[in-house]
């Protein structure tokens, strides 16, 4: 399938390769309905390949995964291949459905229908509020910036709680500020009380957030919390690029792949190496790089490694690249019997 906002392309193939037809089907619930009805009416269906099950096509993955068909994500197609085949919407849907039946598209989409997809929604909305009131807070300190020296005197030397806080209430007390001067001074109070209201909005819904991620992991992968150098937050990154189906992930390895701490091959003549995995899920990395920065400091058994490593030579880089695979096979084996269980 090809998929977009309002409406997905389906093409269906025979085992050889024959294309048997195309049509197109609003994204709807009805129009996932008929378009499975549709596909079943050439033979059995057990197979699908979707683009963008994890944006557009998300909701079809869902519902197709529900109604026993295996749902494999198919990435999109490179512009080089794309100039020299053409490019339209049943092409799209007939190169995704030839990646399936190839094998080339392995990967299994999530199913999105569980305590991880919640997860994913909370942790969406807090890294918004996150990024929004760091915005709010710079912008406040470059309206301080052009302040008035008598007001910026005034607030000189506050933390950050109580600056914000004496800043929410300035609107009442400039009402009596005169025209000239003072009408600026007034649009600065208004200005800096409005944003550091804004702030302490955008902080209770942070925690608010972050009291909810911390609960369903509690809940649904408390083996987690136990790991040293795992928080409420690495947890909720990690469980959400596992999915709420992590038997689609065939092994530690598929797992380390994914998360790219997987290293990759290289060659040039009879020289060979291994280089550095900048694919994968790139917040997976990131997390499994702050479990790794964590240990280093805290972790009596990381440290011994450590020093261990370096007087074998190894560098600091190459170190850290073996601890992320080690913690992303810990993290794969915590995780997987666990989350492959029915969500309650």
């Amino acid at each position: 399938m090809d998929t977009h906002r309002d409406a997905h392309v389906a093409a269906v193939l025979s085992l050889v390769g024959e294309v048997i037809g195309t049509e197109e089907f609003p994204a709807t619930a009805a129009g996932y309905r008929n378009l499975l009805g549709w596909a079943k009416a050439s033979g059995t269906v057990r197979r699908a390949g979707v683009e963008g099950t994890g944006s557009f096509g998300a909701a079809l993955s869902r519902y197709l995964l529900a109604q026993g068909v295996d749902v494999f994500d198919v990435n999109r197609f490179d512009r080089a291949d794309r100039r020299r085949r053409g490019k339209s919407d049943p092409l799209d849907a007939e190169n995704a459905a030839r990646s399936v039946l190839s094998g080339r598209a392995h990967a299994q989409a999530k199913t999105g229908d569980g305590p991880v997809e919640i997860a994913r929604m909370y942790k969406l909305a807090k890294d918004s509020a996150v990024k929004a009131r760091t915005q709010a807070i710079n912008q406040l300190k470059a309206v301080l910036i052009r302040a008035d020296p008598q007001l910026r005197e005034e607030l000189a030397g506050l933390g950050n709680a109580e600056l914000f806080r004496t800043c929410a209430g300035l609107v009442d007390d400039s009402l009596n500020h005169e025209a000239g001067e003072g009408a600026v001074l007034h649009a600065t109070h208004v200005t800096l009380g409005l944003l550091a209201r804004r702030i302490r909005q955008l902080s209770d819904e942070v925690q608010d957030l972050e009291g909810r991620l911390t609960r369903l992991v509690e809940r649904h992968a408390p083996q987690l919390l136990e790991v040293v150098g795992i928080g409420p937050d690495t947890a909720v990154t990690l469980l959400i690029t596992v999915g709420d189906n992590p038997e689609r992930l065939g092994s530690e390895a598929s797992f380390a792949a994914l998360c790219g701490v997987s290293p990759v091959e290289r060659s040039s003549g009879s020289r060979r190496y291994r280089r550095l995995n900048r694919g994968g899920d790139r917040q997976a990395n990131a997390a499994l790089h702050r479990i790794v920065q964590t240990r280093l400091r805290v972790d009596p058994r990381t440290q011994e490694y450590y020093e261990r490593r370096s007087k074998e030579g190894k560098t600091r880089r190459e170190i850290v690249r073996s601890l992320k695979r080690y913690a992303a096979r810990e993290v794969f084996h915590l995780v997987r019997p666990v989350q492959s269980q029915p969500s309650l």
